[in-house]
C-alpha cells in the first residue's frame, strides 16, 4: 500500500501507480505456482498412501499365508534334526563297534599269525627249509562273531533288506 500525497501533482500520483502496480507481482502468477506446488504435493501424498497400502497387504499376506507356512516348516525341521541326531549317535555307535572288531581282528593276526594254515601247507611243500620246520599248532576254535546291534531296530522302516540277503546264507547282524 502506497502513501500518496493529496497535495501533490497527478502525474507523480499516476507515475507512483503505475511503479507501484509494476512492482507488486501478479496475483495469478502467485496463485498459479502455489497450485502446482500444492499439485505436487497431493500427487506425493497418494503415492504414499498407495505405497502404504501396498505395505498393508503384503503384511496381512504374510501374516496370513507365509508364517503358518514358515510354523509348518520349522515344525517338520525340527523332526529332520531329530533324525541327523538319532543317525549321529548310530555313526558313532557303528564307529565303537568297528574299532572293537578291529583290535579283535588285531588280536586274532597275533595269536595266530597273519598266513591262514592251507597257506603255510602249500608253502612248506614248497620246499622252504623256513616254511618246513616250524612246528603246526593245534586249529583255534572257530570265531564267533559277536552280536553287536542290528540295523533294523534304529532303521524300523527301511524297506529292500531281503534283497542284500542272499538264500542259504543267513544274515549275520553287526
Amino acid at each position: 500500500m502506497l502513501l500518496v500525497d493529496a497535495d501533490r501533482p497527478e502525474p507523480v500520483r499516476s507515475g507512483a501507480r503505475e511503479l507501484a502496480l509494476f512492482l507488486t507481482p501478479e496475483p495469478g502468477a502467485e496463485a498459479k505456482e502455489v497450485e502446482e506446488t500444492i499439485e505436487g504435493m497431493l500427487l506425493r501424498l497418494e503415492e504414499f498412501c498407495s505405497l502404504t497400502d501396498m505395505i498393508r497387504s503384503d503384511t496381512s499376506q504374510i501374516l496370513e499365508e507365509n508364517i503358518p507356512l514358515l510354523q509348518a516348516k520349522v515344525t517338520e525341521m525340527r523332526g529332520i534334526y531329530a533324525r541327523v541326531d538319532q543317525l549321529e549317535a548310530f555313526v558313532k555307535m557303528v564307529g565303537h563297534h568297528v574299532s572293537l572288531l578291529e583290535a579283535q581282528v588285531l588280536q586274532a593276526e597275533r595269536d595266530h599269525g597273519a598266513f591262514s594254515r592251507a597257506l603255510r601247507r602249500w608253502l612248506g611243500s614248497t620246499g622252504l627249509p623256513s616254511f618246513g620246520n616250524k612246528l603246526w599248532a593245534p586249529a583255534p576254535p572257530p570265531y564267533e562273531l559277536p552280536v553287536l546291534y542290528r540295523t533294523e531296530d534304529h532303521f524300523p522302516g527301511a524297506t529292500g533288506q531281503a534283497a542284500l540277503r542272499t538264500p542259504g546264507h543267513p544274515r549275520r547282524h553287526l
